[in-house]
């Protein structure tokens, strides 16, 4: 899997008691032009598992090319400080200011997949900036560049 490159999103959402709560994620990709379909998987593992798959809405963040520290602060297993510094952006979610791109979803399904659940969300707000993303591949941090 290392070997398959992908962009690096910080995943956000509120929890039940009105917490900012975030993990990093890779396992992101659109589902569906119409209607406007993303998933994200999640380690049924992670301590954030339950928030994410009870929340009703989340916001993906496609981290910038200059935010790998970010993507190592919400991979972490102490996040309290990292969450604590989320903002709220698209539909009142907490998200990240200076992403690349933010995606609000309304969440539609959780479904199974192996040891992750796979979480699909309905695109109700976008947010774009010209910064590139952040890219993980092989075991690193990058970012894109044009091959012509």
């Amino acid at each position: 899997m290392a070997r398959l490159a992908a962009p690096v999103t910080v995943v956000t959402a509120w929890d039940a008691e009105g917490r900012a709560r975030a993990f990093t994620a890779s396992a992101v990709c659109s589902l569906s032009a119409d209607p406007p379909l993303l998933l994200v998987c999640l380690a049924r593992s992670s301590r954030a598992h339950e928030v994410f798959t009870g929340a009703d809405r989340f916001l993906v963040n496609v981290l910038g090319h200059e935010q790998a520290a970010a993507a190592q602060d919400f991979a972490g297993p102490d996040r309290t400080a990292a969450e604590a510094s989320l903002v709220p952006l698209e539909l009142g979610l907490p998200g990240l200011p200076d992403a690349s791109a933010r995606f609000a979803c309304t969440g539609r399904q959780v479904l199974p997949g192996g040891d992750h659940s796979i979480l699909t969300g309905r695109l109700e707000a976008v947010a774009i900036s010209d910064a590139p993303p952040l890219i993980h591949h092989r075991r690193g941090w990058h970012r894109p560049v044009p091959v012509s």
